[in-house]
């Protein structure tokens, strides 16, 4: 399995090296360089679900290549495993920012002419000596932040630059020792089943305190890097005030769908999902007013890093766009207003 593992991320890393010597004209033929023909890629809002090289260079690549010059990917987490959740295939996790000068406009957000730190997470699917699946997470708010344009009431938490792990030694590209993996994957699933037993759910009585069900799982002073729109915590009490009670409170009905890859290698660990969540926003959360009707999906990548017999970071990343678009809600239609 090892050198299964060790194979995909060449894969993946010259994939990466293919799209950094890119330009708009040649990234259809880089990406097709270590993509299956019919590679099936997820984009968040407004890419979403595209299939092939060519249509994921003309969504995506060409357009983000055109505004950004200069693109270097600065990645801070990057590691491998099976998929626990599914099929048993091999995936490769990719975190970090593209460190970009943002010169021509992306999407109705008018450009800087300075640097830009575009956050980012990444899963591959490798078969073969192919990626045949891409789930492609970004952070378009915060994009938008660095850029002036500010469409969100102020956040529970705060969005800052997020660095990477606070031990440096999130680049997983040598063999991990396969239990060390197996240990993470397994502190991450019991995380989740703490978080299903005490849900928001009426009918299921809560077996702990806010407090107690984290204590279980994370250390006191847990890191938790989310995204621009609800912004980052720093020790348990305060994720509690700044993220976890405006999520139970302001958001009901909470249904699960799945992940569609949880891997893990090392100490490091992560999953996405698409949708992961389906909710009913009650009024409050991200500012919109809610009626107790109307559902919305959550596409969400948390990737973990886990220090001893508990998880210390976390870092989030949330199609808060689609999110939004589904309360109606078109954040970059009103942007092309102002």
């Amino acid at each position: 399995m090892k050198t299964e593992l060790q194979d995909a991320k060449r894969i993946v890393l010259a994939h990466y090296d293919a799209i950094a010597r890119a330009t708009p004209e040649t990234v259809a033929t880089a990406l097709a360089a270590n993509t299956s023909t019919n590679w099936h890629w997820r984009g968040l809002h407004p890419f979403h679900e595209q299939t092939g090289a060519a249509a994921v260079a003309q969504t995506y690549w060409a357009p983000f290549l055109t505004s950004m010059k200069s693109v270097q990917r600065r990645q801070d987490v990057f590691f491998a495993g099976r998929n626990t959740d599914d099929d048993d295939d091999v995936w490769v996790a990719s975190m970090g920012h593209m460190l970009a000068l943002f010169d021509a406009p992306f999407l109705g957000i008018r450009p800087t002419q300075k640097i830009v730190m575009y956050r980012y997470a990444e899963f591959n699917r490798v078969v073969g000596d192919k990626i045949v699946e891409t789930a492609s997470f970004c952070d378009l708010l915060h994009l938008m932040s660095q850029a002036g344009v500010n469409p969100m009431p102020p956040q529970t938490g705060i969005h800052l630059v997020q660095p990477g792990p606070a031990t440096h030694d999130g680049l997983l590209f040598d063999e991990q020792d396969a239990q060390v993996g197996r240990d993470t994957m397994q502190l991450i699933n019991r995380m989740i089943g703490d978080i299903d037993a005490n849900s928001n759910d009426k009918d299921t009585p809560r077996d702990a305190t806010p407090q107690e069900e984290l204590q279980r799982c994370w250390h006191d002073d847990m890191l938790w890097w989310g995204p621009e729109g609800v912004g980052a915590t720093y020790t348990i009490d305060r994720y509690i005030q700044q993220h976890q009670q405006p999520f139970r409170r302001q958001l009901g009905n909470r249904q699960f769908n799945g992940h569609i890859a949880r891997i893990s290698e090392g100490t490091y660990g992560g999953f996405f999902g698409w949708p992961n969540l389906t909710l009913t926003p009650l009024g409050g959360y991200m500012g919109m007013p809610g009626n107790g009707t109307v559902r919305a999906d959550m596409r969400v990548v948390d990737i973990y890093r886990r220090d001893g017999d508990k998880l210390a970071e976390n870092w989030i990343f949330i199609d808060v766009l689609h999110f939004l678009n589904q309360q109606g809600l078109d954040v970059l239609a009103r942007l092309e207003q102002t």
